[in-house]
C-alpha cells in the first residue's frame, strides 16, 4: 500500500498524509505540515495597545473572536485592568457564538461528507436537503449573535480593552433568546443525524490539555490542566506548551509529558466533564462519551455536546444582561510597562496571547500560540497507530486510507492559521 493525499481536503490550510506498507509492515504513516510563515508576532512590534487586538483579529476568518478575546486579556492583565460582570458576559456570549459558528462548520461541512460517503457537501444538498437547512439555519444564528454583540459576523469591532464600545439592545438580545430556543430542535436533529453513523472504533492513550474550569465550563482565562495531572498558572503556558521543531513539519509543534498532546473540545470534555450543561452530558451519556475517552474521532461527539452546553449557556446569559444597563463601557486604562498573558478556549483549543509593552503602551514583544500548531504531533501518532492497527486487521487500502483522511479531519485541523 502507498497513499500519498497531497493535499488533504476539507481542513483549513495546506497538510499531507504519507503512507507505506509493504509485505504487512509499516514504512511510513506521516502527517506532514505545510505552514507557511505570516509574521503576526513581528507584525505587533511598536504597535499601541488599542490596534493590537483589531491586527490580531486578521490571523483567522473563523476564530477571530478568539484571537480579539485572548489579545484583549493579555493587554489587561498587563496594565492590571479589572472589567465589569457586564464585560465578562458578553465577552463569554461572543466566544459561544464563534464555538456554534466553527462546530456547526466542522459538523455539516467538514465531517458529514465522510460519514454519508459523499465527496463534499453539494451532493448532500441534493439528496439530504432537510440536513443541509439545520446546518444552515445554526451556522446563520451564530453569525447573527457575532453580528449582534460584536457587531459584525467574524473579526469583532465592539469588544475593546476595558469594555465594549456598544452593547445590543434589549429587543435584539430578546430575538436572539428566541432564536436561540428554537435552535434546540435543530441540535436534536443533528444528535440523530450522528446517531446514525458509526463512529470508527479506534483508541491510543495520549494527554489532553485544556483549561481548568472551577464553577463553569471554562472559556475565558484560569488554570492550564492536563489529563496526566499537569496543573499551571496561566501565567507559566510555555511550560505547559514546550514549542519544539522538527523536519517534518514547517509548524512548530508542542508536548508536554508524553511526546505529544490534545486539545480542542475532547480535551475540554475530558478534564471539564462535570462542568457541562446537564443537557449537553445527556448528549455525551446518548454516544458513550465517557472521560477519559482516547479515541480521536469521538472529537466531532464532543463538539456537538459543546453546541448544546453553549446554546444553553447563552440563554441564562442573555437572561442576567436584561438587567444591565446597556449604555456602552469602557473602564480608565493607563499603560505601563509590563507582560501580560492570556489563554483562551477557541474552538479548535487552547489559545495563548502574550503581549510585552513599554511605558508608553506599545509592544515591544509578542508570542502567540495556536491550538492546531499544538495538536500537529498528536495527530502523526494517532495515524502511525491507526494505520498498523487496520492494517493488522486486513482492512483494504482505500478504507484504511479514508480512515486516515476522517481521522485528521476529526481534530479539525486549521493549518492557515499560523502566526509564527
Amino acid at each position: 500500500m502507498h497513499s500519498e493525499k497531497d493535499y488533504l481536503t476539507r481542513v483549513e490550510g495546506h497538510g499531507t498524509i504519507d503512507i507505506k506498507v509493504k509485505n504487512g509492515r509499516i514504512e511510513k504513516a506521516e502527517w506532514q505540515v505545510v505552514e507557511t510563515p505570516r509574521f503576526f508576532e513581528a507584525m505587533m512590534v511598536d504597535k499601541h495597545f488599542d490596534e493590537v487586538s483589531l491586527i490580531v483579529s486578521r490571523i483567522c476568518g473563523i476564530c477571530s473572536i478568539a484571537h480579539v478575546t485572548t489579545s484583549i486579556r493579555a493587554t489587561e492583565r498587563a496594565f492590571g485592568v479589572a472589567v465589569s460582570e457586564k464585560t465578562e458576559i458578553f465577552r463569554r456570549i461572543l466566544m459561544n457564538a464563534e464555538t456554534i459558528q466553527s462546530h456547526i462548520l466542522h459538523l455539516y461541512f467538514l465531517a458529514l461528507p465522510d460519514f454519508l460517503k459523499a465527496g463534499s457537501i453539494f451532493p448532500i444538498i441534493a439528496k439530504n436537503r432537510n440536513a443541509a437547512e439545520i446546518a444552515l439555519r445554526l451556522k446563520k444564528l451564530a453569525n447573527d449573535m457575532c453580528d449582534v454583540v460584536g457587531g459584525r459576523n467574524t473579526h469583532p469591532m465592539t469588544m475593546i480593552v476595558g469594555g465594549f464600545t456598544r452593547f445590543p439592545s434589549k429587543e435584539n438580545i430578546l430575538i436572539l433568546r428566541k432564536s436561540l430556543d428554537n435552535s434546540v430542535s435543530d441540535l436534536i436533529e443533528t444528535s440523530k443525524i450522528f446517531m446514525s453513523f458509526k463512529i470508527p472504533v479506534f483508541e491510543r492513550e495520549t494527554e489532553f490539555v485544556s483549561l481548568k474550569g472551577i464553577k463553569n465550563y471554562p472559556w475565558i482565562g484560569g488554570e492550564l490542566v492536563s489529563s496526566d495531572g499537569v496543573l499551571k498558572n496561566e501565567n507559566d503556558y510555555k511550560s505547559m506548551t514546550n514549542e519544539f521543531m522538527a523536519d517534518w513539519s514547517t509548524s512548530k509543534l508542542a508536548k508536554l509529558s508524553r511526546g505529544s498532546f490534545a486539545v480542542g473540545a475532547l480535551a475540554r470534555i475530558n478534564n471539564n466533564f462535570n462542568l457541562l450543561h446537564p443537557k449537553a452530558r445527556k448528549i455525551c451519556d446518548n454516544f458513550k462519551l465517557r472521560p477519559v475517552c482516547y479515541n480521536p474521532f469521538m472529537n466531532n461527539i464532543a463538539q456537538l455536546a459543546e453546541c448544546f452546553h453553549v446554546v444553553y449557556e447563552t440563554i441564562e446569559l442573555l437572561d442576567k444582561a436584561l438587567d444591565f444597563d446597556l449604555s456602552p463601557e469602557k473602564v480608565e486604562v493607563k499603560p505601563k510597562k509590563g507582560k501580560g498573558v492570556g489563554a483562551v478556549e477557541a474552538p479548535r483549543g487552547i489559545l495563548y496571547h502574550c503581549n510585552e509593552y513599554n511605558e508608553k503602551g506599545r509592544i515591544v514583544h509578542s508570542d502567540f500560540i495556536i491550538p492546531t500548531g499544538q495538536n500537529h504531533a498528536n495527530i502523526r501518532e494517532d495515524l502511525n497507530k491507526l494505520v498498523k492497527d487496520y492494517s493488522k486487521k486486513g482492512y483494504p487500502d482505500k478504507e484504511i486510507e479514508l480512515l486516515c483522511q476522517m481521522l485528521v479531519r476529526s481534530y479539525d485541523p486549521c493549518i492557515s492559521c499560523s502566526v509564527h
